[in-house]
């Protein structure tokens, strides 16, 4: 399988170093940035999972699953071992607890706590340890995963019972699955003040096409062991899907060195996971990237990461036997297409999917490189 999608991550990296920009940023980092990319991968190659540096797979997939989850607080990915959010939740700790005149002395302070590893790793055990100090300083806000499965339409700041934009994507796919739009948006204005961050990668969307029958024949021998199906109500007694999806992501600010291998390969995880929901074939999987920019101290490690050659990409395999039915009950067995899909659509999707669930096979990487998170 070829690894084209990480030629054009390195062509992206090559192109900043050369030809960015310098320029600011909220961290104090500084960065060399340029505005606009787009990244495209066939899924046929493999999964997107960057080979010229070890990518952390079990925390994206933590991340993503949490997203899925509706969930706001740390403290699910603090008990899973997901680090990724440790840092704005601790900023706004600090930001809301530390009272000191005068404001450039208490900002001092602040950036002092802030890079310290002892005290933010003492802020997480805490988070991990006391369900209240969890509660309330673990929130971020009503970020991505809030948008996704409880978007907020009344234009008021409670957070009642929104719209769960995933349900229905999943059931626009179902019905309408040539229907422009099969859109999920985490970019909702009127919250942005509430969140600790605001999205950075803001919207996706998805489009299918149906597959030829020549397409069906082939994956039917796949999975029959070359066997030739003996007419089309054969493939659909075998479920042979009818239909390729792919995903287009917009990211507007991308963190190219830290944050865009780790996008890459949750927004490959979650085409997969829909796929699997609606029963058709993954396809292409598309980043529309604005603000691209690598931080000043993640030049080195880049550099080094550009004298590596990538390896082959590896496959994923996504165990369905963990899929709730309607009623919420979880580990029912093999279930059909149409099971799959109900799972999407209640309160128990995700609740029930264990990490090792998603099994990664035949990742050769080269040794992580150490990059820190400006937060």
């Amino acid at each position: 399988m070829s690894n084209n999608i990480e030629r054009q991550y390195l062509e992206l990296v090559n192109h900043i170093l050369r030809f960015g920009y310098d320029k600011k940023d909220r961290t104090g980092t500084g960065t060399k940035s340029i505005f606009g990319w787009q990244i495209r991968h066939s899924m046929k190659d493999g999964f997107p999972l960057i080979t010229t540096k070890k990518v952390a797979f079990k925390t994206m997939v933590s991340e993503l699953l949490w997203f899925l989850r509706g969930e706001t607080n740390i403290k699910y990915l603090v008990d899973n071992g997901c680090h990724i959010w440790d840092g704005d939740a601790y900023k706004r700790f600090l930001n809301e607890t530390i009272r000191i005149e005068p404001e450039d002395v208490r900002q001092r302070a602040i950036n002092h706590l802030l890079h310290s590893e002892k005290a933010k790793e003492e802020f997480t055990n805490k988070i991990k340890t006391d369900d209240e100090f969890a509660n309330k300083w673990g929130e971020l806000g009503p970020v991505y995963g809030k948008q996704w499965r409880d978007w907020n339409d009344n234009g008021r700041d409670d957070y009642l019972k929104g719209i769960d934009q995933i349900a229905n994507v999943i059931n626009l796919l179902k019905t309408d699955p040539d229907s422009r739009r099969l859109i999920v948006n985490a970019w909702n204005v009127g919250e942005l003040h509430h969140m600790v961050l605001p999205p950075c990668h803001m919207m996706f969307q998805f489009y299918t096409r149906e597959l030829s029958l020549e397409e069906r024949f082939e994956l039917f021998k796949k999975q029959n062991n070359g066997s030739h199906p003996e007419d089309i109500e054969v493939m659909d007694d075998y479920n042979i899907p009818t239909r390729a999806i792919s995903l287009r992501w917009n990211q507007r600010s991308v963190d190219v060195g830290l944050g865009l291998p780790f996008n890459i390969a949750s927004y490959a995880l979650l085409l997969e996971l829909v796929a699997k929901a609606v029963n058709m074939v993954p396809e292409d999987l598309i980043g529309d990237l604005g603000d691209c920019h690598i931080y000043n101290n993640h030049v080195d490690g880049l550099k080094e990461q550009l004298t590596r050659t990538p390896y082959k990409l590896p496959s994923l395999n996504i165990n369905t036997e963990w899929w709730p039915t309607e009623s919420g009950e979880c580990g029912v067995g093999p279930i059909g297409a149409s099971e799959v899909f109900n799972s999407f659509t209640n309160d128990s999707f995700c609740k029930c999917l264990l990490e090792e669930d998603i099994q990664l096979y035949n990742y050769q990487s080269h040794p992580a490189i150490k990059l820190p998170l400006s937060n």
